[in-house]
C-alpha cells in the first residue's frame, strides 16, 4: 500500500498525535510489536470502553493504526508504512 501524503492527510494524522491518551496507545501498541485488543488498551490506560473506541476510532480514520475484527473485539497495530511516511514528511522540516 503507498500511502498518500497530502496535507489534509497530514492534518489528520497531526490531529489524531494531538492527544495524550492516543499518543499513550500508540506507544503501547508500539511496544506489543504484535496486534493489541481493545481490552487490553482499555485495562492499561484506564478509560471507558467508550472512550478508548472514540480514539481508537481517530487512530483508524488516520491509518495511524489498522483494525482487525477479532469476533466481537477488535485487535490494533500501527500503520507503520503511514507513520514513516508521517516522520519523513516532518523531517523535510528540519533546518
Amino acid at each position: 500500500m503507498n500511502a498518500k501524503f497530502d496535507l489534509k492527510k497530514i492534518e489528520k494524522i497531526s490531529k489524531a498525535l494531538g492527544d495524550p491518551y492516543r499518543l499513550k496507545i500508540m506507544e503501547m501498541i508500539r511496544k506489543k510489536k504484535e496486534c493489541m485488543q481493545c481490552t487490553a488498551i482499555v485495562e492499561t490506560v484506564d478509560l471507558a470502553q467508550s472512550t478508548v473506541s472514540h480514539h481508537m476510532k481517530l487512530l483508524v480514520d488516520a491509518d495511524l493504526v489498522v483494525a482487525e475484527k477479532d469476533g466481537r473485539n477488535a485487535k490494533y497495530h500501527i500503520n507503520q508504512e503511514v507513520l514513516d511516511g508521517y516522520i519523513r514528511f516532518l523531517s523535510g522540516y528540519k533546518s
